[in-house]
């Protein structure tokens, strides 16, 4: 070893246990660096989204030290020639300046852009996989609730910034909102008047949204995180089932070294991947659209994808719905489809509370659900997943008729009608696939996995050869929980409430049509003539049967 190492060496060790002194960082790190994270794919959409954001949050601060957020009007003497000498707002000019004066400016505008449709999209996808997979149950029900504010700041942070250049897109955009707001009855004028600062658009909306946008939201994704990683780390992953994966046991790799080599390598690889989309495939041309302006606006206006199912929602929303009541007139074609919008995102926040209040479930969960063993739940997740495509769908209505030549009415029929049944189809359908493999399950862990291949017995019979499944795939067959519909039994005083009821009619709803796990006696009785091994009971529990309990 030579000098500069030695002494090299002596700094790193001195400047560890000066830290480990003052702030016990040795302590934070043993036991913080034991911490297992499981080494599912399906993790990852969080990783992503995270890393989403720190892009977000370094493109954001580049951008930050050229853009200019008034809305004041000037002339156009940048490098685009199509829009030289045009009247536009100081916010559109040095849009345009970033783009095309400002080195790396453009790349930086569509890594940022990029970054947040992939920022939402990893969240709500994460969503999904927490919600299939039931990983929201007790403990973590308020960590649901912070990951569903997340989704909803990210929703928020994307729309501020996508209407901050005050182009045509934007300006459209913007108009919509103000119209929603306006028809709040009794508090919307006022409440549009003083987010615009005057009539729309007003003098100060650009403004107000860049404070927003870098400032207030982003400190609200931060805070937001940093207790959902907390959350995390006290409650520990979730993990697929498996032998040797309980509640008490998760498996995968420690904090320190394995998941941090691999985490800092896989932030470079979304990053990567966001560079290399945003330098080859354009996002929002803003020199295409102009400065904003009502007079040009045509059919083709799309939004960022997580806000055309609000868009959607108006443009589907019945026409001549509007109610005079004592001189105030209600618009519901636009009431009704903001009602909808959040009465369905409290239905998604609510959730884990309703099904525990269901099932009646206060058990602590660690090990995940297979989607197909909690077949209503999977079936009601696909219903708003329909839901909302369906709305999505219905911000393209135009694009839709323009581009297949169909009748603009037609299409927003079809597309009123997809809203009240496409849910109920996606429903009964995934209930159906969800009940049929919960029955080949059944068949495989009872009389194993065909083979294809075809024997002739001495009597004559002919026969397929069927073989077991090992140990570890017979687990994941078997070891879900069987719940049991509840019934309607009075309280202290003789009576059935109405919630019992209710609550009576939802768990027959939820159970009524489920199929059990295999139990230790159908598997003995189904192998008697086979001697295969028993199922396996779980390590470190009380032995049990897997029979349905």
């Amino acid at each position: 070893m030579t000098t500069t190492q030695q002494k090299s060496g002596g700094f790193l060790a001195g400047t560890a246990n000066y830290l480990d002194e003052r702030l016990s960082v040795g302590v934070v790190l043993k036991n913080f660096g034991r911490k297992v994270f499981p080494d599912h794919w399906s993790f990852m959409l969080g990783e992503v989204a995270m890393y989403s954001f720190v892009v977000l949050l370094i493109s954001g601060t580049f951008l930050t030290f050229f853009f200019q957020p008034s809305m004041a009007e000037v002339h156009y003497h940048g490098s685009y020639a199509p829009l030289k000498g045009a009247e536009m707002s100081i916010a559109y000019a040095s849009s345009l300046d970033i783009s095309f004066d400002i080195r790396g400016g453009l790349l930086m505008r569509q890594v940022h852009h990029w970054a947040a449709l992939l920022f939402v999209a990893a969240a709500g996808l994460h969503m999904l996989r927490v919600f299939f997979t039931g990983a929201f149950r007790k403990p973590r029900e308020l960590n649901w609730l912070v990951g569903f504010f997340l989704f909803l700041a990210g929703m928020g942070a994307g729309f501020t910034g996508y209407s901050l250049p005050d182009d045509l897109l934007s300006g459209n955009g913007l108009r919509i909102i103000d119209g929603m707001i306006k028809a709040i009855p009794f508090i919307g004028p006022s409440v549009s008047s003083g987010l615009f600062g005057g009539e729309f658009p007003g003098t100060e909306i650009v403004a107000r949204l860049y404070s927003l946008h870098i400032m207030i939201i982003p400190a609200v994704i931060i805070a937001l995180l940093a207790v959902h990683l907390m959350m995390v780390i006290i409650h520990k992953h979730t993990h697929y089932p498996g032998p040797g994966k309980t509640d008490a046991n998760v498996v995968g790799y420690p904090l320190m070294p394995v998941y941090v080599a691999k985490a800092g390598g896989f932030f470079f690889v979304v990053f990567g991947v966001i560079m290399i989309i945003a330098a080859t495939f354009t996002i929002n041309p803003i020199w295409n659209y102009g400065p904003y302006d009502p007079s040009p606006v045509s059919a083709g206006t799309q939004p960022d994808w997580y806000i055309g199912w609000l868009d959607g929602a108006l443009r589907l929303a019945p026409s001549r719905l509007d109610v005079e009541l004592f001189g105030i007139v209600l618009p519901f074609g636009v009431l009704l489809p903001l009602v909808v919008s959040l009465a369905f995102l409290a239905i998604v926040a609510a959730y884990p509370f309703v099904e525990k209040w269901v099932t009646g479930d206060d058990r602590e969960h660690h090990v995940l659900d297979r989607p197909r063993n909690a077949p209503t739940r999977t079936a009601l997740g696909a219903a708003g997943v329909t839901f909302y495509a369906v709305l999505w769908a219905g911000a393209s209505t135009d694009l839709i008729a323009t581009n297949f030549q169909m009748s603009l009415n037609h299409v927003l029929v079809a597309m009123q009608i997809l809203t009240i049944i496409g849910p109920v189809i996606a429903f009964w359908i995934t209930k159906r696939a969800c009940i049929a493999l919960q029955r080949k399950d059944r068949e495989i862990a009872l009389h194993g996995r065909e083979t294809g291949r075809v024997v002739r017995l001495p009597h004559g019979e002919y026969i397929e050869v069927h073989e077991s499944v090992d140990k570890y795939e017979l687990w994941k067959l078997v070891d879900f929980k069987d719940y049991q519909p509840t019934m309607a039994r009075p309280n202290s005083k003789g009576v059935i409430t109405v919630s019992a009821r209710l609550r009576a009619a939802l768990s027959s709803f939820y159970f009524e049509d489920r199929i059990a796990p295999v139990s230790q006696a159908e598997y003995e009785l189904a192998h008697a003539d086979h001697h295969a091994p028993a199922v396996e009971e779980k390590p470190k529990r009380k032995p049990r049967a897997v029979a349905a309990k």
